[in-house]
């Protein structure tokens, strides 16, 4: 009887360091995900957008460029999606620019097009 319960509190010990860790975890991707998302600097989000769904103009919208977004969903509704090739290009160049050198260009410095 002795031996079950020593083997129910070393479960029961495992089962909270286990517990401890997964939140520890959770809190590590949580704190990495909004300084992903909310942060000053969008340029990965804008560059994955701008590749993957460029031809909505979504990338457009998250560095706050709207009437810039209407255009690109209108160009590529209206070039049946060959407009598309130009946000394709934007997010290779977004993605290949420095973090401060995007940040200057595209937030700070307001250029819309590539």
């Amino acid at each position: 009887m002795s031996e079950d319960k020593n083997l129910n509190d070393d479960f029961k010990d495992k089962a909270k360091e286990f517990a401890e860790e997964a939140k520890e975890t959770a809190k590590e991707f949580t704190e990495g995900a909004q300084e992903t998302f909310e942060s000053d600097n969008k340029k990965v989000l804008a560059g994955i957008l701008a590749i993957l769904l460029g031809y909505l103009g979504i990338h457009k919208f998250v560095l706050g460029y709207t009437k810039e977004g209407i255009i690109q969903l209108i160009a590529s509704v209206v070039t049946c999606g060959i407009a598309s090739i130009i946000p394709f290009i934007e997010g290779i160049i977004y993605l290949t620019k420095s973090d401060d050198d995007f940040y200057n260009t595209y937030q700070v410095g307001k250029k819309p097009w590539f």
